[in-house]
């Protein structure tokens, strides 16, 4: 067993050498990775060739739609917006707020980002978030730290719930008693991340000073509105509830405390702001009547799905290509409409769509690589080869490790929804074995699988959003760093209060 593992390790080996001590660039790591793994796949796992050539084709496909998609047409609205001066015009309305960094990114990284991962998913809100700190003056490297930490917590219930329904449907579990859960263990990060953001803003735990109260209101503002969203409605709802609420909470508080001289900007009026948010109104409109909380539409845009089944080995997987439903094409449609709104000529969006494709192929050939990677492990049984020696190697003290696991998930894919896919079932297993809550462990992975601030992938979604290819190792090092807190308060605070209340 211990082999197996030491040789399944191996990829997982190299991309934080390549990566965190070579300071290689990712696309290329990533692909020596998915190489490194194809051959162990063949030669220790016994994968026949065919079989790991299709599995890695099926995770390159899987890179492009739906992961690619939705960051190049998150990057395409963000453009748009920016053409048409939108951006500029929100930018003023913050900043007749508050000139406050620190509280600027509590609106943007934390609320905002929040919002945007909450509705669409698969790194838009880094992508965005990152770009309009930059804007605010911020280093291109923090800014991209920021919003990598930022994009943690909200992921669990990202793209209308998808995670945790996806979860739920892994496992069999109820996923209105999972998604109220799964909040429940997030409320101390979720409270945590804002203080970690102001901390970074100005690389000193002083930032906190003269706002403290506005950032501890900024985390429990999102913590409780989602917990309550999640016990009465379920997964589709809490992240969007929990980030608005973040956002009005945190503004409101700064117009009251804020004794700053008024910022000499224009505050836009309502039609301006109007105007320069249509593309993202227009996504949280489409989107939730594209989701499953309006069933007559989700089911007719569903029926325009192209179903696959690239893998050519036993136990394949069914790739769903939902060409309507998909977040990327509600947020093309947005962008074009909103854009149309701003005054933006469909050549010249069509202009600055193929321009924002440009911008990301290093960042495709990444995700696709890390994609393939992950899918060839799994079909060659290098994903539960570590799994199971983990488990029986820690026997009883298991749940305190547990969101260890979905880490590991959300650090090989880049996606908490393919940590479920990927650990579920070993979480609901290694309950069930050890006697414990189902729920309270399998929460467990989708709760540490937030932390996708250590994913290679989302590191180069980073990079590629602020055009800094190569600069993955420096963005890597940085976030380990809070990404390795943010681990440990996790795994301790759900043992501990697993322990109290009887889960474990």
């Amino acid at each position: 067993m211990w082999i197996r593992f030491a040789i399944a390790l191996l990829p997982i080996v190299w991309l934080i050498i390549s990566l965190g001590v070579m300071r290689m660039p990712a696309a290329r790591a990533c692909v020596i990775g998915l190489i490194l793994t194809m051959v162990l796949a063949v030669f220790s796992f016994k994968l026949p060739v065919l079989d790991t050539a299709s599995g890695a084709l099926e995770g390159i496909i899987m890179g492009i739609w739906p992961i690619m998609f939705v960051i190049v047409m998150a990057l395409f609205a963000y453009n748009v917006t920016t053409e048409s001066g939108g951006m500029e015009t929100i930018q003023n309305m913050l900043a007749t707020i508050s000139t406050d960094k620190r509280i600027i990114v509590l609106i943007i990284a934390w609320g905002f980002g929040g919002f945007l991962e909450s509705i669409a998913g698969f790194g838009t809100a880094v992508a965005i978030a990152a770009g309009i700190l930059i804007a605010f003056g911020l280093d291109p490297i923090r800014a991209s730290v920021i919003s990598l930490i930022a994009n943690t917590t909200a992921t669990a219930l990202g793209a209308i719930g998808l995670p945790v329904l996806t979860l739920a449907e892994v496992t069999g579990l109820h996923q209105e008693k999972l998604s109220f859960i799964v909040t429940l263990q997030l409320s101390i990060l979720v409270i945590l991340v804002p203080f970690i953001l102001v901390i970074l803003t100005e690389g000193s735990i002083k930032a906190i000073k003269g706002v403290g109260f506005i950032t501890l209101m900024s985390g429990l503002g999102m913590a409780i509105p989602q917990v309550i969203a999640a016990k009465f409605v379920g997964a589709e709802l809490p992240a969007i509830v929990g980030s608005l609420c973040s956002i009005v909470i945190t503004v409101l508080l700064t117009r009251w405390h804020d004794d700053e001289e008024e910022p000499d900007v224009l505050r836009p009026n309502a039609k301006e702001m109007l105007k320069a948010c249509s593309p993202f109104i227009l996504v949280f409109i489409f989107v939730i009547f594209a989701s499953s909380l309006v069933p007559t539409v989700n089911d007719v845009l569903n029926k325009v799905t192209t179903n696959l089944v690239v893998y050519t080995g036993k136990n394949p997987n069914t790739l769903s290509i939902s060409w309507l439903s998909s977040p990327g094409t509600l947020i093309f449609v947005a962008t074009l409409i909103g854009g149309a709104i701003q005054g933006i000529s469909l050549k010249k969006m069509i202009q600055i769509l193929g321009q924002s494709i440009k911008s990301v192929w290093k960042t495709t050939i990444t995700v696709c690589a890390i994609v393939g990677l992950a899918k060839v492990m799994v079909y060659a049984g290098m994903t539960n080869a570590l799994a199971v020696a983990l488990v029986g190697l820690l026997g009883p003290v298991y749940p305190l490790f547990a969101p260890l696991i979905g880490a590991l998930g959300t650090f090989l894919t880049g996606s908490a929804t393919s940590a479920n896919v990927l650990f579920g079932n070993l979480q609901y297993t290694a309950a069930t074995d050890l006697g414990v809550s189902k729920y309270w462990v399998v929460a467990s992975n989708m709760t540490g699988a937030t932390a996708g601030m250590l994913s290679p992938q989302n590191i180069a979604v980073a990079t590629g959003s602020i055009n800094r290819e190569g600069d993955e190792g420096e963005i890597l090092k940085e976030t380990v760093k809070w990404g390795g807190l943010y681990l440990v308060v996790c795994c301790v605070f759900l043992y501990i209060v697993g322990l109290v209340a009887g889960m474990i």
